[in-house]
């Protein structure tokens, strides 16, 4: 029977992809209370000037930054998708923790996932070539590849040149765009295109699957902000400035 979504992976696997990000995407919305997106101090300078100089409704520009650390969340998910997606093509299989990302089952190929081409700073990229260099001498036919599903552009090629200082040089450590490493494993040229045009129908299909069940708390942290700030009338960004920063000489003046 001929599958109706992707040709390299089975209907089954890819909605049941969509349903593990789509529960990721519920937790990350339920997670935001005020706590949470105070984790990491919230600069009410900056959003001062946000909301002045773009003219942004205070309310409006909270819930844009609660969005973004929403955005910041998702993202992590995006890449393990890719992962599970990969995972489902006959032959290879994801890591699970194991140190690796995906594997060909008869361990001639190893790779690392990232979504972005820019998600790594120096320390972390010399770690990874270490750890790909490392499986790349124990198994001596195995291929070991650092996947950038967004790349800046389309290529498949050795990985050398000097990190933090260091020269690495292996011949069979490589770097590779999503299109590329999608094309290799799945024999389809246009593997990754396949996958963006299907998604819209797999998805309206998945979501028709299931109960509205899965109560969405959205983003409750503006809600118990507007609160605090109505009970103390205070603005919602002197509010954030007064939880955030108690501690600050003169703060108890707002």
């Amino acid at each position: 029977m001929k599958n109706k979504y992707l040709n390299y992976i089975s209907d089954e696997h890819l909605l049941k992809c969509i349903s593990g990000l789509h529960q990721s995407y519920i937790k990350a919305k339920n997670s935001i209370s005020s706590g949470r997106f105070y984790a990491n101090k919230v600069d009410t300078i900056k959003l001062t000037f946000d909301s002045n100089f773009n003219e942004i409704d205070q309310d409006d520009l909270v819930d844009t930054e609660i969005l973004r650390q929403i955005d910041k969340s998702i993202n992590n998910s995006i890449g393990t998708f890719h992962e599970q997606i990969l995972g489902g093509i006959n032959g290879y299989e994801v890591g699970k923790l194991s140190g690796f990302d995906i594997k060909a089952v008869d361990n001639s190929l190893f790779a690392d996932i990232k979504n972005k081409h820019n998600t790594m700073n120096s320390s972390a990229a010399e770690s990874l070539y270490q750890k790909l260099a490392k499986y790349a001498d124990t198994y001596k036919k195995a291929k070991c590849y650092w996947v950038q599903v967004l790349a800046k552009g389309s290529f498949n090629k050795n990985w050398s040149g000097n990190i933090n200082g260091r020269e690495y040089n292996h011949t069979r450590v490589f770097m590779i765009s999503g299109d590329q490493f999608y094309n290799m494993l799945s024999g389809e040229d246009d593997a990754l295109i396949q996958l963006y045009k299907a998604l819209p129908f797999a998805i309206k299909d998945y979501l028709s699957t299931i109960e509205k069940q899965d109560k969405v708390i959205e983003h409750s942290a503006l809600s118990e902000i507007k609160s605090r700030a109505d009970k103390s009338q205070r603005s919602i960004l002197d509010q954030i400035t007064f939880e955030n920063f108690t501690y600050y000489l003169g703060v108890d003046k707002l």
